[in-house]
């Protein structure tokens, strides 16, 4: 718990970067696939080397495995979309919705396994669902249009990031609960 606790940046930055890449795309709805592409596949890519660092740092729920795995699902994801950038906006389109079927249903599974050590886990299960709605609504109408698309996958990765955001904040506050975490001794009975 108190692992889990030290790395609550993390999921903090994660988050940020999602609502980053989210804004991003909202503010500039005739963005090229190129550049989409591009944003894309550098926040796959932090995203990955973020988890892969909190899967590092260990959570002490037995997760690791699990944030192992999503961290290279998603710089794999983000690799092959700089090796191949000018992918049609339909392949890049099942590129991001796979992406996010995979990484939320490894978020709702992280969820599940440390609901047993911790008191929030509705979070990661919140921001797996979020994912894994996000993923299906892209395979389900891939030729909705670029710019709804774009706008779609914006409100989605800042919808993300905002869950992330605060359960970073809730996992901060789990090593605050502790006793002497404030710094001052557990009181004695």
């Amino acid at each position: 718990m108190e692992e889990l606790s030290r790395s609550w940046w993390v999921y903090l930055v994660r988050g940020a970067c999602a609502i980053l890449f989210g804004v991003l795309a909202l503010i500039w709805p005739a963005i090229t696939i190129l550049a989409l592409v591009v944003v894309f596949g550098a926040y796959a890519i932090v995203d990955g080397v973020f988890a892969l660092f909190g899967a590092g740092r260990g959570d002490g729920s037995g997760s690791r495995g699990w944030m192992i795995f999503y961290g290279v699902v998603s710089i794999l994801f983000g690799v092959t979309v700089f090796i191949w950038p000018r992918i049609t906006a339909l392949v890049l389109l099942f590129f991001i919705a796979g992406w996010a079927v995979v990484t939320g249903v490894l978020e709702i599974v992280a969820g599940i396994r440390v609901r047993k050590t911790a008191a929030n886990e509705w979070m990661f299960i919140v921001s797996g669902v979020l994912s894994v709605i996000f993923g299906i609504l892209l395979f389900v109408w891939p030729g909705a249009g670029a710019l709804a698309v774009i706008w779609l996958i914006g409100v989605m990765a800042i919808l993300y990031g905002i869950s992330l955001v605060v359960l970073s904040f809730r996992v901060k506050a789990l090593g605050s609960q502790r006793p002497g975490a404030s710094g001052t001794p557990p009181r004695v009975a």
